[in-house]
């Protein structure tokens, strides 16, 4: 009897250790997730900031190149501190998304947002051989924080025009609504998405950018689509793609109207 009492003790403590020894690897384990996180935020703040740098350098150039013209230097100038005040704005929104912080909502006319979009990226896609296509309803609304539609919108249009370098083609964005929702598709005429990649398109760290023979000089992060999906979910919609190699890619976001 003392023999099996003594067992079931020493089972016991055996049975503590181990769930000891657990719930230590769990805190390891959260620790190193919570690090892993921020890296990956720390990426994406990176991948975005990057996607407003060169026209900011651009009209910074322009204003020096210019001096004698006042008028067009207080333009390239006031371009300049708009899209400082978008990247800030940028920061704060990506920050408070890796916070967890709720956001707020409102309605925004998606026309303006996607030509703001443009305003920012400053280069005329038409140098690039580049025909853009905006087919959006001039008072279609969506609910949405403005900021991170735009940068999941600009994401895709920087993706399109890759896609199209540097033979050209042509970038459609379009929007239409139902009674339930906003739906807004992105697509190109480019060389499109092999089938292998379709399915790992919107995982982080993975790219299809392989060389630096694109507009934007750089090979890829892996991390815009990643965070595309972010942003969406976030907004309670889905995001999707569909892509065929040599005959352009559509991305297709579906968002929730305002009920």
């Amino acid at each position: 009897m003392a023999s099996i009492t003594g067992k079931r003790l020493s089972l016991h403590k055996y049975v503590e250790e181990q769930k000891q020894e657990n719930d230590a690897l769990k805190y390891q384990l959260a620790q190193i997730q919570h690090l892993a996180n921020t890296g990956t935020i720390s990426f994406m703040i990176a991948h975005e900031i990057n996607n407003l740098l060169t026209p900011l350098r651009n009209y910074a150039a322009v204003a020096l190149e210019n001096p004698d013209d006042k008028s067009f230097v207080e333009k390239a100038l006031q371009k300049t501190v708009r899209n400082c005040e978008r990247a800030s704005n940028i920061m704060e929104s990506m920050l408070a998304l890796a916070n967890g912080q709720t956001q707020e909502k409102k309605n925004a006319r998606l026309l303006a947002l996607v030509e703001e979009i443009f305003t920012c990226l400053c280069r005329d896609f038409a140098k690039d051989g580049i025909t853009v296509e905006i087919r959006i309803p001039e008072e279609l609304t969506v609910w949405c924080v403005s900021v991170q539609i735009q940068q999941v919108i600009m994401n895709l249009i920087l993706n399109a025009r890759d896609a199209m370098m540097p033979r050209g083609g042509i970038l459609c964005i379009k929007a239409s609504e139902n009674n339930d929702t906003i739906k807004i598709e992105v697509s190109d005429t480019g060389e499109g998405i092999e089938p292998a990649d379709l399915k790992n398109i919107f995982d982080s760290f993975f790219t299809t950018k392989t060389n630096k023979n694109t507009p934007s000089g750089y090979s890829g992060a892996g991390l815009g689509l990643a965070f595309c999906k972010k942003i969406i979910a976030e907004h309670e919609g889905l995001i999707s793609v569909e892509s065929k190699s040599a005959n352009g890619t559509k991305f297709k976001i579906t968002l929730p109207k305002l009920q």
